[in-house]
């Protein structure tokens, strides 16, 4: 029996119409629920901004600080390791091993950031102060040491090379880095005593005035970065990785190695995607709550210092919001602050999409006249 036979032709209209229908409908009501966020918000500040005008969002300015400085301390780890492993894996990784590991960090995303803001609270956060200087030992030596792995692999003679393909890298750094790990550990002492005099804590306190908090920035860009990394990294890997291949071999027949033609042809070709990618990742630094919730101090300061606590917009609403009288001024405080998350998480997410509309129309440019 034909398919015809067993859906007729008007019925397959019927059905189509309704599905449509059910799609529309949604995405409508997708619009029109953002539209009301964002009305009931406006709504909600307005008599805040007519009575107060600038003053109320100079009284913000603290949140917005700390907002920003924990966004920017996340970024800083996390968008140079999820580039770099998106680029590696997109180029250089074997096919074999990379069907492995992409799920793998993509699975990242899972973990509830409680869980994550726990850990950074609980365990974390206390390790680094009894260990601090360790810690920035091995924040500036394992990316060294990794660009002298680098180094040495390229200066190795070719059979070593063929042993230790490029394409399997990620396997057997993991032995080098764990024993640059140690070796971080196990110079620390002889480092802080040659040029801290044995306590870098005291030392920062006597020659630049600065204060350590077991719960501070430094910790909340750690434990977010590691939130933001699975995001960051699936979005630019799509991105290097639909960047058209004969662009990529054309540029290594005309003499450029595969290294070249990443640097100068890849990452042009994929950087609104990238962009898009790093905008996502801001966004998502930007309205964590339970990370800073947890791994920071809370305290509202306008300090630029990274081991110093701060108080982001995010947990302000989340501490203060139960406890505030509706339609009094610190409840319309809040709910400013929310505005201004909602219109961030708004534009960046719109400039994304906007992004990756244009990463789009290119490739489908270079499509056709390939």
């Amino acid at each position: 029996m034909t398919r015809a036979r067993l859906f007729p032709q008007p019925l397959r209209h019927l059905q189509d119409r309704i599905a449509t229908g059910i799609i529309t409908a949604g995405g409508i009501g997708v619009l029109l629920a953002i539209l009301g966020i964002g009305v009931f918000l406006v709504w909600e500040a307005a008599p805040l901004l007519l009575h107060s005008g600038t003053d109320s969002l100079a009284m913000l300015s603290p949140l917005a600080w700390g907002t920003l400085k924990a966004a920017l301390m996340a970024l800083l780890f996390a968008l140079p390791l999820a580039l770099g492993a998106a680029a590696y894996t997109a180029f250089f990784m074997s096919a074999r091993l990379r069907s492995r590991i992409k799920p793998t960090l993509e699975m990242m995303e899972a973990i509830p950031g409680v869980v994550i803001g726990f850990i950074a609270g609980m365990l974390l956060a206390p390790w680094v102060e009894r260990h601090l200087a360790s810690t920035l030992m091995v924040i500036v030596w394992l990316p060294l040491s990794a660009g002298l792995a680098g180094l040495v692999w390229h200066l190795a003679s070719r059979r070593w090379q063929r042993r230790l393909p490029l394409s399997w890298a990620a396997l057997w750094l993991i032995p080098w880095l764990m024993a640059m790990f140690i070796l971080a550990l196990w110079l620390t002492p002889l480092v802080e005593q040659t040029f801290w005099d044995g306590d870098l804590r005291q030392y920062l306190h006597v020659a630049f005035g600065l204060d350590y908090v077991t719960r501070n920035a430094l910790i909340v860009g750690l434990a977010m970065g590691f939130a933001v990394i699975p995001s960051v990294y699936s979005l630019a890997e799509d991105a290097l990785n639909e960047v058209p291949r004969p662009l990529m071999e054309g540029a290594q027949a005309l003499g450029a190695s595969r290294w070249q033609a990443v640097v100068k042809v890849a990452l042009a070709a994929a950087g609104p995607g990238l962009f898009s990618a790093v905008m996502i990742g801001a966004g998502r630094a930007v309205g964590e709550t339970m990370i800073v919730l947890m791994a920071s101090s809370n305290a509202a300061l306008l300090s630029a210092s990274p081991f110093e606590g701060m108080r982001t917009m995010a947990a302000a609403i989340a501490i203060e919001l139960p406890e505030a009288t509706a339609g009094g001024t610190t409840y319309r405080m809040l709910v400013l602050a929310a505005l201004l998350l909602f219109l961030f998480t708004f534009l960046v997410n719109t400039l994304a999409e906007l992004v990756r509309q244009r990463l789009r129309r290119r490739y489908q440019h270079l499509g056709n006249t390939s």
